[in-house]
């Protein structure tokens, strides 16, 4: 489902002449606690992979070059944590919804001090992500199993600086992680400055992702979104990265924008009033409304 572009900046050669080792990957899919996963290795790369879950591509992994990012939205965000990085000499990440880790693999390889917690429903399949993907160990990178809206109202204020949200049941996000009150718990475990991603599939007219800035702009100072410009207009379905903080300046980092405009797939950045205008007359979600996409899920995959 989501967009794959590889970018070049993050890759570096292997450190040693050695053949290899073979990947511990098994051949087929496997079962786990929420359906079934498979790694499906990329052609002329044995030891590169994407990971499946219930059939839909959920992480791209290289065991050679962990800084490796192919999902355009995840090249987005790890765009976003460079800035925070160089603000935070303590950088900590709280991924909801691990799959393979590919994030937050990256995160680890370009901010070595980095301390990260990835929360994952399905526990076998974060059990077999540690065994496939060579992830880092606690405390650079902590697994917890558990439903990603339950395991964060139980974190402490002000822990993190960084919150991305990955979370899908089949091809959508489960609706109660796109409210309101689900949006003041991710501000709550913010620090000061820190800031909130989310990852949001969507279609033309993108109802979601419109619903979704609403929603933000009533918990965070400032919010933006990152797409590709096509995305942005609405002619295509894709992955749109949501960023909200209270930092005053942090979407305005020439870096930021500069970064997002050279990835193989250039990308645009909208903030404030230009996101409130593509919000347009969308309202906040919040519990108690119905689900507008219908009834789903809640048993699949968290996946990054």
């Amino acid at each position: 489902m989501a967009a794959r572009r590889r970018d070049p900046s993050s890759r570096r050669p292997p450190t040693s002449r050695s053949a290899p080792a073979a990947p511990p990957w098994p051949h087929g899919p496997v079962a786990v606690s929420t359906g079934t996963a498979e790694v499906v290795p990329e052609p002329g790369r044995p030891r590169a992979a994407t990971l499946l879950v219930n059939g839909v591509p959920s992480s791209f992994v290289d065991l050679d070059d962990p800084g490796l990012l192919d999902f355009e939205y995840m090249q987005q965000a790890a765009a976003v944590v460079q800035v925070v990085a160089e603000r935070r000499s303590d950088l900590s990440v709280l991924h909801l919804g691990a799959g393979g880790c590919a994030l937050a693999r990256a995160v680890a390889h370009r901010h070595p001090a980095a301390r990260q917690l990835a929360v994952e429903l399905d526990g076998e399949l974060a059990r077999l992500a540690r065994t496939w993907f060579d992830l880092p160990r606690a405390p650079r990178l902590r697994l917890r199993t558990g439903e990603a809206r339950a395991e964060l109202t139980r974190l402490p204020d002000a822990t993190y600086d960084v919150v991305a949200r990955d979370v899908f049941a089949h091809d959508r996000t489960p609706e109660h992680l796109t409210t309101v009150e689900f949006v003041r718990e991710a501000h709550r475990v913010l620090r000061p400055g820190g800031v909130y991603v989310a990852n949001c599939a969507d279609r033309p007219p993108l109802t979601l992702a419109r619903a979704e800035l609403a929603t933000l702009a009533t918990t965070f100072a400032r919010i933006g979104v990152v797409a590709e410009p096509s995305q942005l207009k609405g002619r295509r379905y894709g992955n749109l990265l949501l960023v909200a903080t209270d930092d005053a300046d942090l979407l305005d980092d020439t870096g930021l924008a500069r970064t997002l405009r050279t990835l193989p797939v250039p990308a645009r950045l909208l903030t404030d009033a230009d996101a409130r205008t593509l919000a347009g007359p969308a309202l906040p979600r919040y519990d108690a409304d119905p689900d507008p996409a219908g009834p789903g899920d809640a048993s699949s995959s968290q996946r990054d």
